[in-house]
């Protein structure tokens, strides 16, 4: 059977014409949309299996690294495959581990952002003027969504201390990355995301980003049980390196809320090695990569 998910860029028509794809061929999948995007994009939600403890994997959290949604999308493709084949995935018996567990799927957290970083300011909509006066003319660093926030910014973790830090680097107000907003929660794609968590409470959550090959496996001196055990092993599946947060990116993110929300183990993954946005040469090298690791991740 011919891949669904192949190297292209996963602007918004492609994602849709992508999930839909999938659904089309896996019967058995779930999809469904657990919020929209100030420009109306949808988020999507992709599972398989039935669980009160899903495991949830995020991507698409900032507009540069659009490769993190089109990864997400070719594992969970991959899963699909080999359930509905009857075959294993790195050598594991997925539809057996899978029993009794659900697999949750959030390829692109912010598809305005991606969209405005592949196809320029009118994607925002409404917000392509002040994405045009933010980005001062070019969009080569355009992380945020469409109102100029950086939505891995913009989660409720140590924001005080974040805030302090944004205003100290001369952020304060929208901005093409690291601008966390007035407040936390207050971008749709955000409360989409912790309305979900709440909801469904996963019994631990990956955010994958680019780049860098590594994994942040705690928040400041919270670290849930399993926590380290987890991480370890997924460098060692993966190769990435085990490494803590510093600066700007040690608040607000979305691995950080969810450990301290929910005291479970969370990961942030950066794939890939280079300068985002990565390009689509290294989508297969990373798919490699990454497939035990994330495998690994969907059945613990």
């Amino acid at each position: 059977m011919e891949r669904i998910v192949r190297p292209r860029l996963p602007d918004y028509e492609a994602l849709r014409s992508m999930i839909y794809s999938i659904k089309r061929t896996y019967p058995f999948v779930n999809c469904s949309v657990c919020g929209r995007t100030h420009a109306g994009r949808a988020i999507f939600v992709l599972s398989v299996g039935h669980s009160k403890a899903p495991v949830l994997m995020t991507g698409g959290f900032h507009a540069q690294e659009w490769l993190t949604t089109l990864l997400l999308l070719r594992f969970f493709e991959c899963v699909c495959r080999c359930i509905a084949a009857k075959e294993e995935l790195c050598s594991i018996n997925i539809a057996g581990a899978l029993h009794g567990r659900e697999l949750i799927v959030i390829p692109c957290v912010n598809p305005d952002g991606v969209e405005i970083a592949l196809r320029g300011p009118n994607a925002a909509g409404s917000y392509s003027q002040l994405v045009e006066t933010v980005s001062e003319g070019t969009l080569k660093n355009w992380n945020a969504n469409a109102r100029g926030v950086d939505i891995n910014h913009n989660f409720d973790a140590g924001w005080e201390t974040l805030q302090k830090m944004e205003k100290e680097a001369g952020i304060t107000g929208p901005s093409p990355r690291q601008y966390g907003g007035s407040m936390p929660e207050s971008e749709p794609e955000t409360a989409a995301l912790t309305r979900l968590c709440r909801l469904r409470r996963p019994r631990h959550a990956l955010a994958v980003h680019s780049q860098g090959e590594e994994i942040y496996w705690r928040f400041g001196e919270c670290v849930p049980e399993g926590s380290e055990e987890m991480a370890t092993l997924f460098a060692a599946a993966s190769g990435y390196g085990l490494v803590l947060n510093d600066g700007l990116a040690s608040y607000g993110g979305f691995k950080d809320w969810f450990i301290q929300e929910f005291k479970r183990p969370g990961f942030t993954i950066e794939i890939g090695k280079g300068k985002n946005p990565l390009p689509l040469e290294d989508f297969e090298k990373i798919c490699r990569d990454t497939q035990l690791m994330l495998t690994l991740a969907s059945i613990m």
